[in-house]
């Protein structure tokens, strides 16, 4: 077992009704928030007007910047730091899934001195400063609200990736349910792939933590049990209430204990797919997963059997792989890219895009990206 920190500041409000004392909470960290969300869904489903009607209530000052994408880019985020520099913030409000979050994230660390998103990104400038941070969540799936992580595109350099910094951490998120009841079938299936992708890449990352993988395996399980119950009953309190957590716990750090580090390396390529093809994300990950699973099968195969013992009670590589594709079918999640209308005439562009960006993992690496893309076609 490697040696860790664990700490996670975030205060997490769960259940229904919690918004009640987001005023409160606001009035300790500052004067005149800037609400962030999306392109409107939140209006249309009255998240918005219960959000800022809690606010007009307690008299709290805030300006708004909607229009955050599902894959959110950095010249959009871009014109909110400017935004929110203009209006002399001194608090971030995120309303919405994880790409609203991470944007706020971004947002919220280059507000106080100035400065460019894609330069926080690449590590070019490092914050010594960050407005504070409260999320109300509207997707399970990324587990962004409880984490210090963020991901960004850059659509001119074709690039997208991740960065971390312990400054991003929300100090509030509230997760309400019920706020998730409006999210499509395709989705909330998207968000359970999400889940299980990010309990995956804490197994296979770097050190033996037992007690870690199975914690990161009964996510899994728990997903797998509520999936065909809450796709058949979108507005199941009690089955959305576990998906969210699920979504929350396979990212807050809990599944890393004894780890040095996640593998990521399935991440890596599915970024690429959503930042060429605006493949929603999850969608992205049922894809490359089996894909990897398949070019990883006899390097490290007793990995991988470990995996499967716990989860199916089989060593048979080729069988856990297989009932992993049959899952992700179950929910009408795609398991090839033709699924999705990605087809072979794009395997060049995907390999490049994959080398040009050094799609790899963190501790199992990977450079065959013809056979990786050939794995996602077959």
């Amino acid at each position: 077992m490697e040696n860790f920190v664990l700490s996670n500041p975030t205060v997490l409000h769960f259940g229904k009704n919690v918004i009640e004392d987001l005023a409160d909470q606001i009035k300790q960290l500052g004067k005149k928030v800037l609400l962030i969300y999306g392109k409107g869904s939140v209006k249309k489903y009255g998240y918005y007007e219960k959000v800022t009607n809690k606010l007009r209530e307690a008299n709290i000052d805030f300006v708004e910047f909607a229009g955050i994408k599902p894959n959110p880019d950095n010249e959009v985020a871009d014109d909110a730091v400017r935004f929110g520099v203009e209006q002399n913030v001194d608090v971030v409000l995120a309303l919405g899934g994880g790409s609203v979050i991470d944007s706020a994230k971004v947002i919220a660390v280059s507000i106080p001195e100035n400065l460019k998103t894609w330069d926080v990104m690449k590590g070019k400038k490092v914050p010594t400063k960050a407005l504070p941070i409260i999320t109300i969540l509207t997707v399970a799936a990324t587990g962004t609200e409880m984490n210090h992580f963020s991901v960004l595109q850059n659509n001119t350099t074709k690039e997208k990736i991740g960065t971390r910094n312990v400054m991003m951490y929300p100090k509030y998120s509230y997760l309400d349910p019920e706020f998730t009841y409006s999210i499509p079938k395709d989705y909330t299936a998207y968000g359970m792939v999400d889940i299980i992708a990010h309990s995956f890449e804490n197994f296979f990352g770097y050190g033996t933590s037992p007690l870690a993988d199975r914690f990161a395996v009964s996510i899994i399980k728990e997903v797998m049990n509520f999936a065909p119950l809450l796709l058949e009953d979108l507005r199941n309190y009690e089955y959305r209430a576990n998906m969210m957590l699920q979504a929350t716990y396979a990212l807050n750090g809990t599944l890393a204990a004894g780890k040095t580090s996640g593998d990521w390396g399935v991440h890596s390529i599915g970024h690429i797919l959503s930042l060429q093809y605006d493949t929603p994300h999850g969608a992205s990950l049922s894809i490359a997963y089996p894909a990897w699973f398949k070019l990883m099968k006899n390097k490290i195969p007793e990995r991988i059997k470990d995996l499967s013992l716990l989860l199916f009670n089989t060593e048979d590589i080729d069988l856990f792989i297989s009932k992993i594709e049959d899952f992700f079918k179950s929910i009408n999640s795609p398991i090839r890219l033709q699924d999705t209308g990605i087809n072979t005439d794009k395997k060049q562009e995907i390999i490049n895009l994959l080398t040009k960006n050094e799609a790899s993992g963190f501790n199992y690496q990977f450079n065959e990206y013809e056979k990786l893309v050939d794995l996602m076609y077959l």
